[in-house]
């Protein structure tokens, strides 16, 4: 019985030790400590593994993770690095986080100071900034910012580019372009984002049937999702029966 208490406390212990030399959130300690050892396997497996073997799934496993207990983390360390040090790449960062948790004036204010100069035309402040347009109800806004975009992607106009094109010609009511765009998208966009989004338009454009076909395939699609993977394609999935 003492071994294991003894074996408990230093392993939280070291994983407090880990948390600090790391410069993990202080949040950590308090779940580490109050909720050992189960705190401690949490963290565990989301910092400690990712460290040792790093790869981009485990790493973006752990980021949602962490999303979830703390979804204003990123937030908050993007607005501390910004105004410390207000450069394009923080002010984007900090525009993204924004955008990410609904604050789409912030995110529009953002990328609009750091697309200036030299950066006027980087696609993916521009690819931002219409976005945030998009989501504050200003499709014409949108589009005007989507058309200094080159016409290829090696230029940024890439699949997300032309599925917020498409979200801004649906906006402005024109349909067949929304159309043209929405296809392209789904065509070659990874996720179920532009899927969704395209068998929404359809709901909302007369073609329920093709809509629920849509949603058929992503269904069958979902069966092979694990994890976070499944938690994020179920969510899009949702968005589009809710339009039928």
């Amino acid at each position: 019985m003492i071994p294991g208490i003894l074996l408990s406390i230093g392993i939280a212990i070291l994983l407090c030790w880990h948390a600090v030399r790391t410069g993990r959130d202080s949040f950590w300690l308090w779940i580490i400590i109050m909720f050992q050892p189960l705190g401690g396997l949490v963290y565990f497996a989301l910092n400690v593994v990712p460290d040792l073997f790093g790869g981009t799934t485990a790493q973006r496993v752990s980021r949602a993770a962490r999303e979830t207990l703390d979804p204003h983390r990123e937030y908050r360390e993007a607005k501390a690095a910004c105004e410390e040090t207000p450069t394009v790449r923080n002010q984007s960062r900090l525009a993204h986080a924004a955008a990410h948790l609904g604050h789409h004036a912030e995110a529009e204010a953002l990328y609009r100071a750091a697309a200036q100069g030299v950066h006027a035309d980087d696609p993916a402040l521009l690819l931002g900034l219409a976005k945030a347009l998009r989501e504050l109800s200003r499709p014409a806004d949108a589009l005007a910012v989507l058309e200094k975009l080159g016409d290829d992607e090696a230029h940024g106009r890439t699949p997300p580019a032309a599925l917020a094109m498409a979200r801004s010609y649906e906006g402005l009511g024109r349909a067949e372009e929304a159309d043209r765009a929405f296809q392209w998208a789904s065509e070659r966009m990874p996720g179920f984002e532009a899927l969704a989004r395209y068998a929404a338009f359809k709901a909302r454009n007369g073609r329920r049937e093709e809509a629920r076909e849509a949603v058929t395939e992503m269904d069958k699609r979902l069966t092979r999702l694990r994890g976070q993977f499944r938690k994020e394609a179920q969510a899009w999935r949702d968005l589009a029966a809710r339009a039928l």
